[in-house]
């Protein structure tokens, strides 16, 4: 069939399993979960929050992501046409992944950054890619380890130093600082797997939301009954950044759900890599005092390079795309 007529036929879907579509698809939510690293520091400026107060970043964390929740929940009923509405025996499984992907991740997160340095924590905070690597080479038959997603992961993680290089950079550890940035990649990793299985069953556009909402409300059950009177100052310019973050986490989670159910798990992580350097270059062009570098160019051609070694001539065989093929046509006929 010609190219043209499938995506007619088969509009936004087709580019979930055409392999330059995913990869920009990817790369596209990169670039968004990167800008959310210059946001969030100048929103934390704004509203006046100081790295001790766990209690109001949680609570900004989760009035954050019941924004985004809310707005993915439009989108599927006033969009796409999907019911929202999921099965009872589902329930469990997206109030785990919510509790690990928004909860448990972003607590970790957000807390660990806050007592390590940013070099740190941007090498720290692409561990999780390693973790989904591995973990999918146990929970998926045709995910397995092999050179190329090695070299790949050694390419993009030399690219991560490089561009975190000439910034003052410690061996000290602390369970503060280091350990929770690296228990956030760990338990991103685990719900990486579980949407993926989640997927099969359930839209990934509802599952993204569903697994916000639960989890959002968890964070702000948390964290309101400590938070502090004045913690937070919402300005013009907070109000107005808020909504973007909640937008950008509504809109790449969504997408990276709907390629993560149609691709390997360990082969579209790897793409992850972009986001530290999206958010270091943005961070420059935006935040005074900090500018690129040559490190940063050698970084970027590394990442690149890591990404195009790990999808060389993966999803190009006849086999897997007949398969792709027989998947889109499977839940067609189930819609």
């Amino acid at each position: 069939m010609d190219i043209a007529v499938q995506k007619r036929k088969q509009g936004f879907r087709y580019y979930l399993f055409n392999k330059y579509g995913v990869m920009v698809i990817a790369l596209f939510c990169a670039v968004l979960w990167g800008s959310a690293f210059p946001v969030l520091k100048v929103s934390y400026i704004e509203l006046g929050i100081v790295p001790e107060d766990q209690y109001a970043i949680i609570v900004f964390a989760g009035i954050r992501f019941f924004l985004a929740a809310l707005i993915i929940f439009v989108v599927i009923v006033g969009g796409i046409r999907q019911s929202p509405k999921v099965k009872w025996k589902m329930l469990p499984q997206l109030f785990l992944l919510g509790l690990l992907q928004i909860s448990l991740q972003y607590f970790f997160f957000y807390n660990g950054l806050a007592h390590t340095t940013g070099m740190k924590g941007a090498i720290l905070s692409s561990a999780g890619i390693f973790f989904v690597v591995v973990l999918a080479h146990f929970a998926y038959v045709d995910d397995r380890l092999e050179w190329r997603k090695i070299v790949g992961l050694v390419a993009g993680f030399t690219g991560i130093i490089l561009c975190n290089s000439g910034q003052h950079f410690s061996f000290d550890f602390s369970w503060q600082g280091e350990g929770f940035m690296i228990l956030s990649g760990l338990v991103s990793a685990i719900g990486t797997i579980l949407a993926k299985r989640i997927s099969k069953e359930v839209h990934p556009f509802v599952l993204t939301a569903w697994q916000m909402l639960l989890g959002s409300l968890l964070l702000i059950a948390v964290g309101l009954p400590h938070l502090k009177p004045h913690a937070l100052v919402f300005t013009n310019k907070a109000l107005i950044l808020l909504i973007y973050s909640a937008f950008l986490s509504a809109i790449a989670f969504s997408l990276w759900n709907a390629i993560l159910k149609h691709n390997k798990a360990g082969e579209i992580s790897v793409f992850q890599f972009m986001t530290p350097i999206a958010g270091a270059i943005l961070s420059a062009l935006f935040i005074p005092g900090e500018r690129l570098s040559s490190n940063m160019l050698l970084a970027l051609v590394l990442v690149a390079l890591g990404v195009i070694i790990v999808n060389y001539q993966v999803r190009g065989s006849k086999v897997e795309i007949h398969g792709a093929k027989s998947e889109l046509r499977g839940s067609k006929s189930k819609s």
